[in-house]
């Protein structure tokens, strides 16, 4: 089959679509997802010191998080809609400085809400490209292996749990949270500039014209007897209520264990480890949503961090937390990025950007709400016992919104016969 040419040298043609330029853009997305998400895992590790030099409440010492996690999710939406039309290494240039700039400032800054406004505003919004942009843009360059390339590119963000945590805590307790940060920011500077000029080429589906080849080679849309605006407000509840489940323990963990004697050294490491076993789930997540879907992965992946949930209120000991950390990050890994999968099957390519961009700030709003939610729950009970329930609660809300899907999915295979 011949495939028709661009006349722009900077966007790809459709026969890079699964082909090397397409595996190599997907390893420098990975690196470039795990050096931008360290502005996610940071505020996580120094929660503590934060809230001790600043002496603040638990509530408040979680509030840095909760707005850097709205600032991620405006990040998702806006540079999403700019990636539709223009490409991805401009915004990602762009992250970078964000990136280095918000770092050096929240070091240098005297107060928790100081520190809360640079983290939303300018570490919230960079880390963002690294992460819903950065999909849309790879769900562009696989057809047949698209589910596994969303899910090895969303797994840098758990790589860089994986990895940061425990380093950022060695520093910390080395040199301190405000050299630690400046310390990162001029990383992400250094790492991510020379990374984004490797993207400058434009997905396929880009610079691709209505009734182009590329359009001709996409697989046929599943039919679901729902309005694509109604299947996109199911799944924007479906990705804010499993984030706000998955929260708490993501958030909490070290807290957690400093609050059960453990140290936050202790603590770091079991959020690391959860994080491994979140990259695990992630990629094979996406190697079998290429068969299943991603409805059915999601469905899958939540049930199993329900039930990790529940193992994490009478399993307190510092082994078993290891062990039901580990589970946890198993079990959940898949899920925020199957979401990409879904609109992939059930809706158009053009408007992947900004379509994954809205669940992904659902997911992450969901993230933000149940990271203050557990903090606050934890104030008034003086323990996560109920942070946990809380959490139990909204990951079944999660399940009944994709098994609807699924539902309407049948009937709409039907009415299509």
């Amino acid at each position: 089959m011949s495939h028709k040419m661009t006349s722009n040298p900077s966007t790809a043609t459709v026969s890079d679509v699964d082909g090397s330029a397409a595996w190599i853009r997907l390893a420098i997305s990975v690196v470039l997802a795990t050096v931008g998400s360290i502005g996610l895992w940071a505020v996580v590790v120094i929660l503590p010191a934060v809230q001790a030099e600043f002496a603040v409440d638990r509530g408040d010492a979680s509030i840095p998080y909760a707005v850097t996690m709205v600032g991620f999710a405006v990040g998702n939406i806006v540079v999403g809609r700019y990636v539709d039309r223009l490409g991805i290494m401009i915004p990602v240039i762009g992250a970078a400085l964000m990136l280095g700039a918000g770092f050096i400032l929240a070091a240098m800054t005297t107060s928790i809400w100081q520190f809360s406004v640079i983290q939303g505003a300018l570490l919230g919004v960079g880390t963002s490209t690294t992460f819903g942009p950065l999909i849309a843009d790879i769900s562009h360059w696989f057809n047949r292996r698209r589910g596994f390339a969303v899910a090895v590119t969303a797994s840098g963000n758990y790589i860089a749990g994986a990895l940061w945590p425990s380093v950022i805590q060695s520093f910390v307790e080395s040199d301190g949270w405000r050299a630690t940060y400046m310390g990162i920011g001029v990383i992400c500077v250094v790492l991510m500039i020379p990374l984004a000029l490797l993207l400058r080429q434009k997905a396929p589906q880009t610079g691709a014209a209505a009734g182009s080849d590329h359009d001709a080679l996409m697989p046929a849309l599943k039919p679901i007897h729902l309005s694509p605006r109604t299947l996109q407000w199911i799944l924007i509840v479906a990705g804010f209520a499993c984030c706000t489940a998955m929260s708490m323990p993501q958030v909490h963990i070290v807290a957690y264990c400093v609050d059960l004697g453990y140290g936050a050294g202790i603590g770091a490491e079991m959020l690391s480890l959860m994080l491994a076993g979140g990259v695990v789930s992630r990629i094979f997540s996406g190697f079998i949503a290429d068969y299943i879907g991603g409805a059915r992965t999601i469905l899958l992946g939540s049930f199993l961090q329900c039930m990790a949930l529940i193992l994490y209120m009478p399993f307190n000991g510092p082994s078993s937390l290891y062990i039901v950390s580990l589970i946890f990050g198993l079990s959940q890994g898949g899920i925020v990025p199957s979401y990409a999968i879904i609109v992939r099957e059930y809706l158009p390519a053009r408007e992947a950007g900004q379509r994954i961009g809205a669940i992904i700030f659902a997911t992450v709003l969901g993230m933000a709400f149940g990271g203050w939610m557990s903090g606050w729950i934890f104030d008034l009970t003086g323990s996560y016992q109920a942070a946990f329930l809380n959490g139990i609660a909204w990951n079944l809300l999660n399940l009944a919104m994709i098994v609807l899907v699924l539902w309407r999915t049948t009937r709409g295979r039907a009415a299509y016969a």
